[in-house]
C-alpha cells in the first residue's frame, strides 16, 4: 500500500479529538498554530480554549488590550507569539475587514506567519495544495528514509519540503486530511523518545529501524552556546502593602510583560554587594530600609539560549514612587518565573 494511504488508514484510527479539527474557520485554525509552534498540543489547548472563550471573534481579539493578551498567554512563553498574534488580528480585522487571506502566498504576508503556518491554514481551511513541515514530519521522513541530513540546515529544509511535496502528490484522497495525518503520527506513533517501532505499520520499510538509529534521527546541529544571567528581584514591600512593578520594554525577553526592579549582576551577589549596587541605590532611595533574601539558592529557569540564575530579594521601606496595591499585583501579565514566586509569596485571598 502506497504511504499515504497506509498513513490515512492509521489517522482513521488514531487520530486525536481536537477542537480545531472540526472547523474550517481560518481564524480558529490560525490561533491554534500560532499557539502549537514548539508547544506540545497537552499544553496548548487549555489556552486554545481560554482565547475562543474570551476572543470568540478576531474582531474580540483586536479590539483587547495587550495586557489582556499577554494575561492570557502567560506561562505559555515565547511571548513575540502573541504579540505577533495580536498584531495580526488588529490587521486582519481593520485593514482585511475580518477576513483572512485566502491562498498560502498571501497568508505568508501576515506577521508572525512563516512558511508551516500559512502552509496550514491554506491546507486546512482551503484544501490548498501544499506540503507541510514541521518538527513531526521531519522526525517521520528522517527515519522512514535514514537521512542525516540536518534538519536546521538550508540543505536540510529544501530536502525535507521536496520529500512532503513528493508524497503529497500522491494523494488520492483529501489532501488536508494527508496533512493532518503525517504530523499527527509524528506526534503520537513515530515520536521523538519510545515511538511505538514494533507496532508501526512502516516498519518494515524504516531505514531508521532496520539500521539502529531511531534515536539518532533526526539530526539537528547545535549552534548556540546557552548564557547563563544573574536576575535579582527587588520585591519591594511598604508599609500600606504596596509594592513596585514595572513594564519590560526593549527587544529582549519578555517584551510588554512586568516584572519586579530587576537588577542584573555577572555572578550571584551578596546582600552587602546588592545594596553597594549603583542600580538598586537608584530604586532604593531611602536611608532606612531592610534587606532579606527570599531564596538563597537561586532559582533557576532555563530559556532556549539562556538560563536565568534568580534571587528574589524582600526590601522593605516607608515609602516608594510608582507603586501598585499588592492585592492587584495578579492582574498584571508576569513571566511564569515571577508567577511561581507569586504564588509563593502571596496571601491566598490576594492570588
Amino acid at each position: 500500500m502506497e504511504f499515504p494511504n497506509a498513513l490515512q488508514n492509521w489517522y482513521l484510527e488514531n487520530r486525536r479529538d481536537l477542537p480545531w479539527r472540526s472547523t474550517r474557520d481560518p481564524y480558529h485554525i490560525w490561533l491554534s498554530e500560532i499557539m502549537l509552534q514548539q508547544t506540545r498540543v497537552e499544553q496548548g489547548l487549555p489556552y486554545y480554549t481560554k482565547f475562543i472563550e474570551a476572543f470568540p471573534e478576531i474582531e474580540d481579539l483586536a479590539a483587547a488590550s495587550s495586557e489582556k493578551v499577554l494575561k492570557l498567554w502567560q506561562g505559555l512563553g515565547y511571548y513575540s507569539r502573541a504579540r505577533n498574534l495580536h498584531e495580526t488580528a488588529k490587521y486582519v480585522a481593520y485593514e482585511l475587514n475580518g477576513k483572512f487571506p485566502g491562498s498560502y502566498k498571501e497568508l505568508l504576508k501576515l506577521k508572525g506567519v512563516g512558511d508551516y503556518t500559512a502552509s496550514a491554514i491554506a491546507s486546512f481551511c482551503y484544501n490548498e495544495k501544499v506540503a507541510l513541515v514541521d518538527g513531526n514530519v521531519f522526525r517521520v521522513f528522517s527515519r522512514l528514509k535514514g537521512i542525516e541530513t540536518p534538519i536546521n540546515t538550508t540543505e536540510g529544509k529544501k530536502l525535507f519540503k521536496k520529500l512532503a511535496e513528493e508524497a503529497l502528490e500522491k494523494v488520492n484522497f483529501d489532501r488536508s486530511t494527508y496533512n493532518q495525518a503525517i504530523m499527527e503520527f509524528g506526534a503520537l506513533h513515530c515520536k521523538p523518545a519510545n515511538p511505538a517501532c514494533e507496532v508501526c505499520p512502516f516498519n518494515e520499510e524504516c531505514v531508521a529501524l532496520r539500521t539502529h538509529k531511531i534515536k539518532d534521527l533526526p539530526v539537528k546541529l547545535r549552534k548556540t552556546r546557552v548564557k547563563k544571567r544573574y536576575f535579582n528581584y527587588l520585591v519591594i514591600e511598604t508599609g500600606n502593602e504596596e509594592t513596585a512593578i514595572e513594564k519590560r520594554t526593549g527587544k529582549g525577553i519578555w517584551h510588554g510583560l512586568y516584572q519586579f526592579p530587576l537588577v542584573e549582576t555577572k555572578k550571584k551577589i551578596s546582600e552587602k554587594e546588592l545594596r553597594q549596587n549603583e542600580l538598586f541605590r537608584q530604586y532604593i532611595k531611602e536611608k532606612d530600609f531592610s534587606v532579606e533574601i527570599f531564596n538563597p539558592e537561586p532559582v533557576i529557569h532555563k530559556l532556549s539560549h539562556q538560563h536565568l540564575y534568580t534571587t528574589f530579594w524582600r526590601v522593605q521601606v516607608k515609602e516608594q514612587e510608582n507603586t501598585v496595591p499588592l492585592e492587584s499585583i495578579s492582574a498584571y501579565p508576569v513571566p511564569v518565573l515571577i508567577q511561581n514566586f507569586l504564588n509563593e509569596y502571596l496571601p491566598e485571598d490576594y492570588k
